[in-house]
């Protein structure tokens, strides 16, 4: 069985979708792109996290076949095929339904730059008009929305994060997640003061060179 180290990497952060609460039984889903391959390896439909195995990981090209696996592969594979046909630097997409982000993509609302850590994500996280998960046409309006952000809301759905690692898309869709609770609890007491395009032009140009190079999970 090809791409071991991938298969395990999928799993593991599966089980912390579920451990750091961005998602609750089957919901969501994983995928990591092999580039050098040009084929994807993502989660299985319908099994919980907690017991899905290296073996369980379905390989597919990006049209959607399956060329490795005995499960049948999530639903919304061609929401994340969609990025890696048509990006360079995205190896990675991360689907969840975090409570508070998921609440504001039942608004329609975007989440506007109240905290500098948005400037993870972009400019702000974009929340796209609602489509029928598991559709080509989820995929085409979640790409569209995406631009050249990390990660946005996918209306009346949940999160949707890209990276270039797993572990990267995960902590993007953590991200979205902090900035949701935020947004609510802030406006349940008053009005949150933005920062303008001046500051989120100084952030967006620090987090380019933030942080460390980890091995994955």
């Amino acid at each position: 069985m090809r791409y071991m180290a991938e298969r395990q990497q999928i799993t593991n952060f599966g089980k912390k979708l579920v451990t750091e609460k961005l998602t609750t039984g089957t919901g969501g889903n994983i995928s990591i792109y092999i580039r050098k391959d040009n084929v994807m390896l993502i989660s299985p439909s319908g099994i919980p996290y907690d017991d899905i195995k290296p073996e369980d990981i379905v390989l597919l090209d990006l049209d959607g076949n399956t060329l490795e696996g005995t499960r049948k592969p999530s639903s919304e594979y061609q929401m994340h095929c969609i990025f890696y046909k048509k990006t360079e630097n995205v190896n990675s997409v991360v689907h969840t339904h975090s409570d508070y982000a998921t609440a504001i993509s039942c608004l329609n609302q975007d989440i506007e730059p109240l905290h500098y850590i948005i400037g993870s994500i972009g400019d702000k996280v974009r929340c796209c008009e609602y489509r029928t998960y598991g559709t080509q046409e989820l995929a085409d309006e979640a790409y569209r929305v995406m631009g050249k952000n990390n990660g946005i809301l996918l209306g009346n759905h949940g999160v949707l994060a890209v990276g270039s690692s797993c572990a990267e898309a995960f902590s993007v869709a953590k991200d979205i997640e902090f900035l949701a609770k935020l947004k609510i609890r802030a406006q349940s007491i008053g009005t949150p003061k933005l920062l303008n395009e001046r500051q989120m032009e100084v952030v967006i140009k620090k987090f380019d060179t933030y942080g460390q190079i980890f091995d994955e999970v």
